[in-house]
């Protein structure tokens, strides 16, 4: 409840944002809060750990209905990682801007990230989005390990990409056109 009530303070403000926001955010005294974390250096780590886990968007992937066709599917699934990428952007870029740094050590050592937790976090959002393509595995011509990896690499591709108006990065939908159907108008008549 703090941690959530915390993250769009923490994202607008960075680390100047005062745990009396927090506490009114959430609707508790702010000493509840000295009761869960030790002080808002730990409530900060809190809410980069919550923006940056992937529990939350492997939930919404999970909850796209299979029975939609493949390109609302993928398509539901591009907006759920990109809100998933702007919201770590947001925490941690504020955050960093602020300057908020990550290197103290956490209080307890099971708060240490897992040397590999990046890897599996990847892992976890291709096999997330590879559930979605599962039910149409007869119909690609890749297995859909392979359509996902090619869906995030689009997709984080897309993320980056500049934001002049005549380089704008495609939408959800040109994304899945392009990894569903190609850029050409008629993919037999290029050989």
């Amino acid at each position: 409840m703090i941690v959530t009530a915390a993250l769009p303070l923490v994202a607008e403000y960075g680390a100047a944002v005062t745990t009396s926001q927090i506490a009114r955010a959430a609707g508790i005294g702010e000493a509840t809060i000295f009761r869960a974390f030790k002080d808002k250096d730990e409530v900060l780590d809190a809410c980069v750990a919550e923006a940056v886990g992937t529990d939350h968007v492997l939930r919404e992937l999970a909850s796209i209905d299979l029975a939609e066709p493949l390109g609302i599917r993928l398509t539901e699934a591009a907006e759920a990682l990109h809100a998933h990428l702007e919201r770590v952007g947001a925490v941690v870029g504020s955050l960093h801007a602020s300057g908020h740094r990550r290197g103290r050590e956490p209080a307890h050592p099971a708060d240490r990230p897992a040397p590999d937790s990046r890897a599996r976090s990847m892992t976890a959002l291709r096999d997330g989005v590879m559930d979605l393509i599962e039910p149409d595995r007869d119909a690609l011509r890749l297995p859909p390990e392979k359509v996902a990896a090619a869906f995030l690499g689009l997709l984080f591709t897309r993320m980056q990409a500049p934001a002049a108006e005549a380089d704008a990065p495609l939408t959800p939908e040109e994304l899945i056109a392009v990894l569903l159907h190609g850029t050409l108008n008629d993919p037999g008549s290029s050989r």
